[in-house]
């Protein structure tokens, strides 16, 4: 007979406690940050052209030179601490919620939920996770959208924990959680099309052999769930990202709700415009995805091998 420690540490028994799950979720999200937050500006500039009434950049490309002839290469990493900050809130919850949530409806033979639990489990994880993570997604389009304001229109704010502590004090503290409706319709919408996607695809694509397993089928399930989610993601962005940094003009908001936002943004600049900022937005959410599916999955991997002396298992 085993000895109770070997038999509590078999591959069908060991698991990765849940703190242990929101701390790996965080750190891929913000590793991953690191990288990619350039591409989050040029997004939320190219999304914020056309408030003015006139078209300020031409294209991505445009954007990102623009942006640093006008106002220096060191400006495309401002908002990085409101970025840092995101992630260390909200991807925290949701991948979080979403792993522990996979594993505890996950049979007990280890066979993974089907797609519409995956979906509904994604859902309930970036609701929660984007009610978090709303005061630092305010203060990270603030900080990147600042430079294309007038001089005297500018808020300066130095990094996310004064931004934060500047619009409670000034605006106050509800303003933190303004435009938190379409935040968390955002999140619902992103993460069932990143999150249960992943899942999908990378069952299918281990299932099928084309891939050899491992990295090359996490970074093709990373790259189809990115795409996935950009294009089902961009309207309710483009409302999301123009409430949180709409201006109180004459004590009235420049738009009602999202909806009103969208209406406005057909009407005046046309209904592809709820795509722009396509190609950024996918240049990020793709390496994103894929960053943070590698850094969540080696470290998932590292736990089981080394802490808990088992056969690495995926709990996407």
């Amino acid at each position: 007979m085993p000895p109770i420690d070997q038999k509590v540490m078999t591959g069908d028994t060991a698991h990765i406690p849940n703190g242990v799950k929101f701390l790996f979720g965080g750190t891929a999200g913000m590793g991953a940050t690191l990288v990619v937050q350039p591409l989050d500006l040029v997004k939320n500039r190219m999304q914020l052209s056309g408030t003015s009434g006139k078209k300020e950049y031409r294209s991505s490309f445009h954007a990102l030179t623009s942006i640093i002839k006008n106002e220096g290469v060191r400006t495309v990493y401002t908002g990085l601490s409101a970025g840092l900050l995101r992630q260390a809130s909200y991807t925290t919850v949701r991948l979080g919620i979403y792993t522990w949530l996979f594993e505890k409806f996950s049979s007990d033979s280890g066979s993974p939920p089907s797609f519409l639990k995956k979906a509904s489990i994604a859902m309930t994880a970036g609701a929660v996770g984007a009610f978090a993570g709303t005061p630092a997604e305010i203060v990270l389009i603030r900080m990147t959208g600042d430079g294309r304001l007038p001089l005297d229109q500018r808020r300066n704010y130095k990094n996310a924990f004064e931004a934060i502590g500047r619009i409670a004090r000034e605006e106050g503290i509800t303003t933190l959680w303004r435009g938190c409706v379409p935040t968390v319709m955002r999140a619902m919408v992103v993460n069932a099309a990143q999150l249960a996607t992943y899942s999908q695809a990378k069952e299918s694509l281990s299932s099928s052999g084309l891939l050899p397993q491992g990295l090359a089928v996490h970074f093709a399930a990373s790259m189809i769930s990115g795409f996935n989610t950009a294009f089902v993601s961009m309207p309710v962005d483009i409302a999301k990202t123009r409430i949180q940094s709409m201006r109180i003009i004459d004590g009235k908001p420049e738009y009602k709700n999202a909806g009103d936002v969208i209406l406005k943004v057909i009407k005046n600049e046309g209904v592809f415009a709820l795509w722009k900022g396509f190609t950024p937005c996918y240049m990020r959410i793709g390496p994103h995805t894929v960053l943070t599916f590698i850094i969540l999955e080696q470290m998932n991997g590292a736990y089981y091998k080394f802490v808990l002396g088992v056969e690495p298992k995926s709990g996407l």
